[in-house]
């Protein structure tokens, strides 16, 4: 998202702080990502549904509390979506369930440089079920919700550095498992 999109955005924030209608904007616009991104880590659209409209919930009558940092207004909805999740597990006493779909995977595995062969996809599918909370969470954020390190360590809390870090040692991990070809920022 560029800075004049960004900027563009908080126009629309402001306008909604007066006018809680035209948050419909932002809502239309970021909902379907957030419900996918929920889905993926419950497995159930009927929680899924539950925690999305929580999250508008929470992020409308908390948008006055909403500061411009030069992240897109998304990211704080992420942020808010994965503090809800995190809340129901520990609340329900739940493993956090990731579910990534196959194409999703396969456009790893393409990205890898590796043959996209449904062997391989499976063996991926089930060597990121293993990986722990943490690194799949960025992976998620990185490569399926196709953030920024800066967007990544506001959504999880923590500092920049830390996100990339956390994002490397997973591909290292998946590189070494696979044999893959890993870019990182552009270099392999």
């Amino acid at each position: 998202m560029s800075e004049n999109d960004i900027q563009q955005e908080y126009l629309v924030i402001t306008k909604a702080r007066k006018d809680p209608k035209a948050f419909a904007e932002l809502y239309e616009r970021y909902f379907e990502r957030i419900f996918n991104y929920i889905l993926r880590q419950t497995g159930e659209e009927e929680l899924t549904a539950d925690l999305c409209s929580q999250v508008f919930l929470k992020a409308l009558s908390n948008l006055n509390k909403f500061e411009f940092r030069g992240i897109p207004f998304s990211a704080w909805l992420y942020k808010i979506a994965s503090n809800e999740v995190k809340k129901y597990y520990r609340k329900h006493n739940r493993v956090k369930v990731f579910s990534i779909e196959e194409n999703m995977v396969k456009g790893l595995v393409m990205e890898a440089h590796d043959e996209g062969t449904e062997e391989n996809i499976k063996r991926m599918l089930e060597y990121l079920k293993e990986l722990p909370t943490e690194m799949l969470e960025v992976l998620e954020l990185r490569f399926f919700e196709e953030k920024d390190f800066k967007e990544i360590a506001f959504i999880l809390d923590m500092t920049e550095s830390g996100a990339k870090m956390r994002t490397y040692r997973a591909l290292d991990k998946m590189r070494v498992k696979f044999n893959l070809s890993i870019k990182y920022d552009g270099k392999t």
